[in-house]
């Protein structure tokens, strides 16, 4: 198999999250200039929630078309809308207008919208297009999709987002600035710029979702000169990929699925554990429902009130380390798999703790604990590192047990996930932008009691 496809491979799976990715880590410098400012994350949450009509339209085509829905058409057009929405963002991303009487980002959170709209479709249309090269190649491809998380996060820290320092400046009154020696100055916070603008990531991201539209093409005119009838496409040993993916193809361990397996001529399948009990499934469940929740509605919206009492760096260090974690905890998941219950109760009741920990940093804000020291700055990073590994190394394990369950058993895993971070996402939008329950602040002016 030529190393060239592999590459191709590697490179469409790229695009599948970058652009969401790509709007977490850069989230400290945006924070800085749009009008929402800390409360930000909260609307980014519910629009990437709402971004999820995407996949029920591709479901309800496939339900109403049976067999008529050809990924390549549909893959074709949700990459070059994610290229124009790149674009456009790059252009447009600072504009503003009145709403229900406040300024609002309405140019950023409408391509927001699209872009999520793009990442969130990818995992239905990506992954079924895959299945059409040998197994080699759908590996292959995971490795890409893990890249989306990781190659923003470099981008980012090469950048230097949101990077600022504590500066003097004079004190305006009613009849203009006070004299220099009659205490006319205070301490403000003072922005870096960047290595690069927010414009020129932007355009980044555009070029990285173009260049998985580009290997798709490439891909698209493969000589099919296998059989794929007889291939076993998701091969024995990398059950987690499909898992980390997003998207899960049927469950082996589904008894119509295994027959037709053997009617078909495949290679053994993956051999399940038994069947669960019932309280173990529900306690499955509860884990899904909590982890999602957590990973994707309550703590990303409060990470800047967890974070930014700290200083930009620990901002800016926390987004982009946290958002590697999720492609090293399918790595890690993918050669050390733990299907243990309690020991997946441990790690989720550990993951959980951590995040309990940015919450009640958040809560604090803007006077967390050891906010003048390096130490809490280390400890909030590694909170959140933490946090969003264990977690997601949790989520993979439960997707990969239900994955060898049943098919109606994954197919509950994902409504169950759905529902986790919608729930997290709604109860947090109102905590955060009608109740004001987490305050801002601002690192250099804020006086906090000793």
């Amino acid at each position: 198999m030529p190393l060239s496809v592999h590459a191709l491979a590697c490179a469409f799976g790229l695009g599948s999250w970058v652009a969401v990715n790509g709007l977490w880590v850069e989230l400290p410098l945006i924070v800085t200039v749009l009008p929402e400012g800390w409360d930000l994350p909260s609307h980014l949450t519910v629009i990437i929630q709402l971004a999820n009509l995407g996949p029920l339209l591709v479901a309800l085509a496939h339900r109403l078309w049976p067999g008529r829905v050809r990924e390549a058409p549909v893959v074709s057009a949700v990459l070059g809308v994610g290229v124009l929405a790149c674009v456009l963002l790059a252009a447009f991303w600072r504009r503003t207008s009145w709403l229900l009487g406040q300024e609002r980002s309405t140019a950023f959170f409408i391509l927001t919208f699209f872009l999520a709209l793009v990442d969130c479709t990818s995992s239905v249309t990506f992954l079924p297009f895959m299945m059409q090269l040998p197994a080699k190649y759908v590996t292959t491809y995971f490795i890409g999709e893990g890249l989306s998380g990781f190659v923003p996060g470099l981008v980012a820290l090469a950048q230097g987002v949101g990077m600022a320092r504590c500066v003097n400046a004079s004190q305006s009154s009613d009849n203009g600035s006070l004299p220099a020696g009659e205490g006319g100055f205070m301490i403000q916070t003072e922005y870096l710029p960047p290595n690069f603008s927010t414009e020129v990531f932007f355009a980044l991201l555009g070029v990285m979702t173009a260049v998985s539209l580009a290997a798709f093409a490439a891909l698209h005119r493969v000589p099919r000169t296998y059989q794929l009838s007889t291939e076993n496409l998701v091969p024995e040993s990398d059950p987690v990929a499909s898992v980390c993916s997003g998207v899960h193809p049927p469950a082996v361990g589904d008894p119509k699925t295994q027959h037709e397996a053997g009617d078909r001529g495949q290679s053994r399948p993956l051999q399940a554990k038994p069947g669960h009990s019932a309280s173990q499934l529900a306690f499955i469940y509860s884990m899904v429902v909590w982890v999602n929740g957590a990973t994707n509605g309550l703590l990303p919206s409060v990470q800047t009130f967890s974070c930014m009492p700290y200083g930009h760096l620990a901002y800016h260090l926390s987004a982009a380390l946290a958002s590697v974690a999720n492609p090293i905890a399918c790595i890690i998941a993918m050669f050390r798999p733990k299907r243990s219950l309690v020991f997946l109760g441990v790690l989720c009741l550990l993951g959980s703790a951590f995040g309990g920990y940015n919450m009640a940093m958040a809560a604090m804000s803007p006077c967390p604990l050891l906010q003048d020291s390096p130490l809490g700055v280390a400890l909030i990073v590694m909170s959140w590192v933490f946090f969003a590994g264990l977690l997601s190394y949790v989520k993979v394990m439960v997707g990969v047990i239900l994955r060898d369950e049943s098919h109606s058993a994954l197919v509950w895993c994902g409504a169950a996930a759905q529902a986790g971070s919608l729930l997290g996402s709604v109860t947090m939008f109102p905590l955060v932008n009608v109740y004001h329950f987490f305050q801002a602040g601002d690192f250099c002016s804020t006086k906090c009691p000793s």
